[in-house]
């Protein structure tokens, strides 16, 4: 008659690879730093953080300069449940705010990494800049007495100087899109091309949309705007 399995060697095989799995598991990760040509590779200590490639200063001022910019973009996209009942709007601005939200948090994220303020302004001064220079307004965004007059608006009228001013402020992002891979040596760290041409992308869509948004507006909407 054959011989039944030898059960206790079999739950000790067992036993042997689940500590093994686990040693493994928990085990710290092996980081290596390749050598240069010719020469070894060197094992890093594993909270070794990769380094970062520095950052150009027209790269930095661009993501604090977009901060800003699209900061303004959510404060308007905060207006519309208030200010009117269009629901196409409404559609938009959800869509503005959330993408630019997410976008603000990618940057500062982006300079935190490189241990670069969030702002170009200085603290506490934000009209100053850090090195106590007046702010330069940053192209496109809507100027003071803009803004007031499209939190006095409602709704057509809210509507079309909405659309007029997130026209107006989305074709300014793309100026700062133009003028970061105009410069020498900018826009070359992968994050921020990628980044930057992703919102040329997306805003060139948006304006399209807002500008057929106008288009729709009923000539008795826009007497109405201009009362």
């Amino acid at each position: 008659m054959p011989q039944a399995p030898c059960k206790p060697v079999f739950a000790l095989a067992v036993l042997t690879l689940a500590t093994a799995v686990a040693r493994a598991q928990s085990s710290s990760p092996v980081i290596v730093e390749p050598g240069a040509p010719g020469q070894p590779s060197k094992t890093l200590p594993a909270d070794t953080r990769p380094s970062l490639p520095p950052a150009s200063h027209a790269d930095v001022e661009f993501m604090q300069g977009m901060i800003m910019h699209h900061s303004q973009a959510v404060e308007m996209t905060g207006l519309i449940a208030s200010h009117t009942s269009n629901a196409a709007l409404a559609s938009l601005g959800a869509k503005i705010s959330s993408s630019q939200s997410d976008e603000i948090r990618f940057m500062q994220r982006w300079l935190a990494a490189r241990g670069q303020p969030i702002s170009m302004a200085m603290p506490g001064m934000p009209e100053m800049d850090m090195d106590g220079n007046p702010m330069k307004p940053m192209p496109g965004m809507l100027t003071p007495a803009q803004m007031e007059a499209l939190r006095a608006a409602r709704g057509a009228q809210f509507d079309r100087l909405f659309l007029t001013g997130m026209i107006q402020h989305h074709n300014g992002a793309l100026i700062m899109v133009k003028d970061l891979f105009n410069t020498a040596a900018a826009g070359q760290d992968a994050d921020i091309f990628n980044f930057a041409t992703d919102a040329d992308n997306t805003q060139r869509a948006e304006i399209a949309i807002m500008q057929k948004m106008l288009e729709k507006l009923s000539p008795q909407k826009l007497s109405e705007v201009k009362q």
